[in-house]
């Protein structure tokens, strides 16, 4: 079964920039990915994705701020992250779905920390 790593959170002012990685434990060229966000007490919420042809989608609250993009040699998605906001605080998880038998499994990473100082 595939892992999946986020790295890249930390601490940024407002308005700096982040870029997150998802490295995966072998190939996921054929998988579309996506990154989630969750502060506590809320629900996940999903941030935006990238299918295996390379088309992507954003929540509105990102659109114009964050563009995530896949290096399937390096078997990693990235989150780039402009114009960093308070409210973009959260953990971040990026999330496949891979197929066992006739179930699918959700594949989630454990996530990294981002923090926006204002």
């Amino acid at each position: 079964q595939v892992q999946l790593v986020e790295s890249g959170g930390g601490l940024v002012q407002a308005g700096g920039s982040l870029r997150l990685s998802c490295a995966a434990s072998r190939s996921v060229s054929h998988l579309t990915m996506a990154w989630h966000r969750q502060a506590p007490g809320n629900q996940r919420e999903l941030v935006a994705y990238i299918t295996n042809e390379g088309y992507t989608d954003y929540a509105d609250s990102v659109k114009g701020r964050f563009t995530t993009t896949r290096d399937n040699a390096k078997n990693t998605i990235y989150l780039q992250m402009n114009g960093l906001k308070s409210e973009d605080i959260d953990v971040y998880f990026c999330l496949t779905v891979v197929v066992r038998g006739s179930k699918n499994l959700e594949v989630w990473g454990q996530g990294t920390l981002v923090t926006v100082s204002s």
